[in-house]
């Protein structure tokens, strides 16, 4: 937040602006971080691979990565067990990064896609696809993408008063949020048994059953959404400062914050429209990641790691806690980061900004 500091010197007034900085330099302590995030989730990755019907060793998985392994071990990890842990690791990732950006955006660490709308307008489409019978014609990916996209559309405009601030994107968020809310309660009441099961499974979040048909998608999405955060990172720090600030350091606030929007929502929807709606990995990835590093605003980078290790840890615990069942990944990632929406909840009335 732009922090104005009033001193006397010699009779006069001065004025000290406190900027967070904005230069490309990487911190030592945030590379150090994302490299052991990195290995830590690498290694979940592995041991998530090595659990199922048939155990396989640590060694048989990176041996079969790298197209080392047996033929059969090689079709194990490559064909049943390797789409579902790159689909939990880039579902991780991206909701990880778009958790990041709207809460950078907003300057409100309850501002996740989960929070705000994006979420609920991914899963009303995608369900009312289910239902209705329109996912025919459109897959999953491009009706969560739609229903994403309808849903940031709606909350832009309905935020917009000579532009817009994170302050009421938030609030419209969470009106947009229980409109998409009833729509799919709706949509559920009045499909079929069959109907309702699939969308029901598809809400919770799950990575049964993942294949190389949910990871092309959403692989592609991010070779071009990821990149596209990372460039507007710097930019957005400077909207930390005030829109007015920020106009006066030469950055276009509206566009800035348009495209912070359309990125965020590309990640969210993509992700979603893969796995489901996973619950809270949004909203807790970036605020554990931001206080690992001690920085002022989420790290885009150390927030994706440490959503997709959320993701990969939830996952592999949804299939060991009852033996012969596996849960869906959301269920545990629900029970999780309730605690983590309560603390922060509890933090900001304690700061005396819980309203």
């Amino acid at each position: 937040m732009t922090d104005l500091l009033t001193g006397r010197s010699a009779g006069r007034i001065t004025f000290r602006l406190a900027v967070p900085p904005v230069s490309g330099v990487i911190r030592p302590r945030l590379l150090a971080l994302c490299s052991v995030m990195a290995a830590v989730t690498f290694l979940v990755f592995c041991l998530g691979i090595s659990v199922g019907d048939i155990p396989l060793s640590l060694t048989d998985v990176m041996r079969a990565l790298v197209g080392a392994g047996d033929p059969g071990t090689q079709l194990i990890v490559e064909e049943l067990r390797l789409p579902r842990a790159m689909t939990g690791l880039l579902v991780g990732i991206a909701f990880g990064i778009s958790g990041a950006l709207f809460q950078t955006m907003t300057l409100n660490p309850l501002a996740s896609p989960d929070m705000i709308g994006i979420t609920q307008g991914a899963g009303a489409a995608v369900v009312a696809g289910i239902v209705l019978g329109w996912d025919a014609g459109l897959s999953t990916q491009s009706l969560g993408l739609l229903g994403a996209l309808a849903a940031a559309l709606l909350v832009y405009v309905l935020a917009w008063k000579r532009g817009t601030t994170g302050y009421r994107i938030v609030l419209v968020g969470i009106g947009v949020a229980w409109i998409c809310t009833s729509i799919t309660d709706y949509l559920m009441a009045r499909g079929g048994q069959f109907q309702a099961q699939a969308a029901l499974g598809w809400l919770v979040g799950n990575l049964n059953g993942r294949g190389w048909d949910q990871v092309g998608p959403l692989a592609a999405a991010m070779a071009v959404l990821v990149p596209a955060a990372l460039l507007l990172g710097r930019l957005m720090r400077t909207l930390q400062l005030g829109d007015d600030v920020a106009r006066g350091l030469g950055t276009p606030v509206q566009p800035v914050r348009l495209a912070v929007l359309l990125t965020g929502v590309g990640l969210v929807a993509f992700g979603t429209a893969a796995a489901g709606p996973v619950a809270f990995v949004a909203l807790a990835a970036p605020q554990i990641a931001q206080r690992l590093a001690r920085t002022a605003w989420p790290p885009p980078v150390l927030s994706g790691l440490t959503g997709a290790l959320a993701v990969l840890c939830a996952d592999l615990i949804a299939r060991k806690l009852i033996p012969g069942t596996e849960l869906p990944v959301g269920i545990v990632t629900g029970v999780l980061g309730a605690p983590v929406l309560l603390w922060l909840l509890v933090r900001a009335n304690r700061a005396g900004s819980g309203g």
